[in-house]
């Protein structure tokens, strides 16, 4: 008996010295026992202040009914469990203030009937801290976010000086590009004022002396009979006059072309109309026995720019007749398909060496196979000029002493 009192004992006092709140209730919601720690949390001096009332005295008034269904069901199904996972608990102490609690449950069953252990802590303290914490988080997130947004003005700052710098080291080096353009085109324009006088002096002087000692020869065939002579050197004196033609036509489309002069003017015109007529107009500079054969293909209603095209037609016109020998043909022909304008130019002349192919197009440049035949070395410099500013397409095909083809494709 003295065994079974001292246990009793010293369960009272563990009871009554736990660091948290204990309660123990019966079935009907009543309290049974409050430990002194329990009491001082909800502010009650005496056992008897809670002892044999419902236990939802200790519960805020909004929490009470539902509380009361709470606690029907854990009587009807009791476990060990914590109470109010994913909630937040509040218990109401003597004088009606609401604090926070943390509570777990607990039951045993002896001959009297089931009862419940509520185990219960303030967690005031905790929530203070958890509410400075939070505030300090809040707090650093604010400073965080006007770092960011310090950081942000400052990379601002720093991009929009670098994209100055930038800026300024880009126009520095334009500046440069600009100077050495200017210093190279000076070069180019004195080295072309260096081929100019030297082509001038001899493409001017051969067809000039031909004007002028034909001239002086007409005068010397008087009679009716001699007037084939005369026609010879009336031809003569044509021929000399067109290339003169050509070859200051070549540097004014050049000049203008340099200047930026020349633009694009679109038409729609008949192409197999301009070019029977064109090689009609330019029957006087073809060599005895040079026919020209032409033939077009498909509509020839085309939409380019009438007088670029003219200007070509006769470059490529004027080169097949200077580079090939007499009684040799020349082949044009135009084919108009799905808006595509082909256009060629084939003759049967000296042809060109593929090492000279790759630098035709250069201003001033001659085949080494053309250097005793008259011509400014510019013809196909235009064409190929003419042709970019068309956006079209050009293809040499040639081969030496079996001709040259070129073709030349415009989409509309």
């Amino acid at each position: 008996m003295d065994k079974l009192l001292q246990e009793q004992e010293k369960f009272k006092a563990i009871f009554q010295n736990a660091s948290l709140g204990i309660l123990v209730i019966d079935q009907s919601g009543n309290i049974m026992l409050a430990n002194d720690f329990l009491m001082k949390e909800f502010g009650y001096s005496e056992p008897g202040e809670l002892v044999g009332k419902k236990m939802e005295v200790l519960i805020p008034p909004r929490y009470r009914h539902q509380h009361v269904h709470d606690r029907d069901q854990f009587i009807e199904h009791p476990s060990t469990r914590p109470m109010g996972i994913g909630r937040d608990l509040f218990g109401i102490t003597k004088d009606g203030k609401e604090i926070p609690v943390e509570i777990s449950l607990s039951n045993y069953k002896d001959e009297n009937g089931v009862f419940s252990i509520a185990f219960i802590s303030d967690i005031t303290p905790r929530i203070e801290a958890e509410n400075i914490l939070r505030q300090q988080r809040l707090q650093l997130a604010a400073m965080n976010k006007e770092m960011e947004a310090l950081n942000e003005e400052l990379e601002g700052k720093v991009e929009a000086r670098t994209a100055a710098l930038q800026e300024t080291l880009a126009k520095l080096e334009a500046s440069k590009d600009e100077l050495s353009k200017a210093l190279s085109k000076e070069k180019d324009l004195g080295d072309m004022k260096s081929a100019f006088v030297s082509m001038a002096s001899h493409e001017f002087r051969t067809p000039l002396s031909t004007i002028l000692s034909s001239a002086s020869l007409l005068a010397k065939y008087k009679l009716t009979d001699e007037q084939d002579k005369r026609d010879k050197h009336v031809q003569r004196i044509k021929s000399s006059v067109f290339n003169l033609n050509n070859i200051l036509n070549e540097f004014l489309s050049l000049g203008k072309i340099e200047d930026g002069k020349v633009s694009m003017h679109q038409s729609l015109f008949d192409v197999k109309d301009l070019v029977s007529q064109q090689i009609n107009e330019m029957a006087e500079i073809f060599k005895t026995g040079q026919e020209v054969k032409y033939k077009h293909a498909g509509n020839p209603d085309v939409f380019l720019d009438e007088v670029l095209f003219k200007n070509i037609l006769i470059n490529l016109l004027s080169n097949a007749a200077k580079f090939s020998a007499e009684n040799k043909p020349i082949f044009v022909a135009t084919e108009v398909k799905n808006s595509i304008l082909k256009f060629s130019v084939k003759d049967q002349g000296m042809g060109i060496s593929k090492k000279d192919q790759t630098h035709l197009f250069e201003i001033f440049y001659r085949a080494t196979n053309a250097t005793n035949i008259p011509g400014t070395g510019l013809g196909l410099h235009i064409v190929a000029k003419y042709v970019e500013m068309m956006k079209g397409k050009i293809e040499i095909k040639s081969e030496l002493d079996k001709g040259t083809e070129i073709n030349l494709i415009f989409a509309q």
